[in-house]
């Protein structure tokens, strides 16, 4: 992926998912943003942003981070969002066993208190075992882990699968987890 498509792609993130108000607009219900009103906002602000280079880093995103609405007048982030948006997912039974992958050095708290949500509304699970190392390996030395999903859904956890395949939920337990072999 080139250059100008991935500094696009981190600009999205950060207004779609966490910072709008910089570029002076808020998110719609369900995280959308009106396209037109974010290119204004875009240029209004010096940024290098118009509807092709929009719809190529739409389209070309290797996660599909990002969605349109069926029109394409509409544009949200599929997950992570840290401000407080209900992107409308309903709750869905999810595979048997879901992956995380994350760092060695996060473990020893992860196998005490489980995995959380952190800064984000839900934890991010994958139902394959290399989109879990990709993301993993972003932290430093990875470790994957095993969730038995299927147990906790029967135990009461909900769990929603986002437009572009990502597995969520509040927080998985650590009786739920173990080091994948």
């Amino acid at each position: 992926m080139n250059r100008r498509i991935v500094k696009t792609s981190k600009f999205l993130s950060l207004i779609l998912r966490h910072r709008p108000e910089l570029l002076g607009l808020s998110l719609e219900a369900g995280g959308w943003l009106d396209v037109e009103q974010l290119l204004a906002a875009a240029k209004a602000h010096n940024k290098d942003l118009d509807r092709e280079l929009l719809e190529e880093v739409v389209c070309k995103n290797n996660k599909k981070r990002f969605a349109f609405n069926a029109e394409k007048t509409k544009i949200r982030a599929s997950q992570g969002h840290s401000v407080a948006i209900d992107l409308g997912y309903t709750a869905q039974i999810p595979p048997k066993i879901l992956y995380h992958g994350t760092a060695q050095r996060f473990l020893a708290n992860i196998l005490s208190e489980g995995l959380l949500k952190m800064n984000r509304h839900q934890v991010h699970l994958s139902a394959d075992v290399a989109t879990a190392e990709t993301v993993g390996r972003r932290h430093g030395k990875l470790v994957l882990l095993v969730v038995r999903a299927q147990e906790m859904q029967a135990a009461g956890y909900a769990f929603y699968q986002s437009d572009n395949g990502v597995w969520l939920t509040e927080a998985v337990p650590p009786q739920y987890l173990s080091l994948l072999d």
